[in-house]
């Protein structure tokens, strides 16, 4: 059984990197861009996915900052992903 990722969990929590106030994204393990809202939205499946090693598209392996991609969407909803 493996971990929720630290910095998962951290960007869960607040949406934005500290110090500095950039924006967080998720990274699933099948390389997905999720957006924080879909990750909270469907907390119960990403923790499972985790968890259990399952390869889904829920399996969180990190969060990062979108630094200049103005056009990156989150692979759930859609929606923009914030530039920093």
């Amino acid at each position: 059984m493996t971990a929720i990722n630290k910095q998962v969990k951290q960007a869960v929590r607040d949406k934005y990197a500290w110090p500095g106030g950039y924006p967080l994204f998720i990274i699933t393990s099948d390389c997905a861009a999720l957006c924080i809202d879909c990750v909270r939205d469907n907390w119960r499946g990403v923790a499972h996915s985790v968890v259990t090693g399952c390869h889904d598209g829920w399996n969180a392996t990190g969060a990062a900052i979108n630094w200049e991609d103005a056009d990156l969407t989150c692979d759930h909803c859609g929606e923009n992903i914030e530039a920093a």
